[in-house]
């Protein structure tokens, strides 16, 4: 029995620090939509100290101020968009992982949608082209040259 008592203290001390030295943050919440929306929320945003990661899996400090601030406006019954508008306001549009369609944003989105219409041009035009190039009759003096060249092989 003792023995029983020695491992369960052990593994509720491994567990505690592996908790502790993760950074394990724990949020309570009543409603698994709210629960939703804050992972949902952390996900869509980037840490700005961190390079293409996300809020929701970084370690840097400021991940965590923004993950707790999320949560406190979740729970002030804050809309998404809101919450996603006061953390632009204070980080910057570049925490956006899907920015915004705006003037300044134009040619981010555009510039994808232009290439892949030049790319159908360049096709178009290549293929009408190459018919007709084909499609030209042969001079006098080609078909001249193609009856001999036939001709010479037929006699080999």
């Amino acid at each position: 029995m003792a023995l029983m008592r020695t491992m369960a203290a052990l593994l509720l001390l491994v567990i505690a620090f592996g908790a502790a030295a993760g950074g394990i943050e724990l949020r309570e919440f009543d409603d698994p939509v709210m629960e939703k929306r804050y992972h949902d929320l952390t996900a869509s945003m980037r840490c700005p100290l961190c390079e293409n990661q996300a809020i929701n899996d970084s370690d840097a400090p400021i991940s965590a101020d923004m993950r707790e601030r999320v949560y406190q406006l979740l729970q002030d019954g804050q809309s998404d968009i809101e919450i996603i508008n006061h953390m632009v306001q204070r980080f910057g549009e570049y925490i956006l992982y899907n920015p915004r369609l705006e003037s300044r944003t134009y040619l981010l989105w555009g510039l994808p949608i232009a290439l892949v219409l030049l790319g159908v041009i360049v096709v178009v035009l290549m293929i009408r082209a190459r018919r007709n190039a084909s499609a030209k009759a042969l001079s006098a003096e080609e078909r001249q040259r193609i009856d001999a060249l036939t001709n010479r092989k037929r006699s080999s």
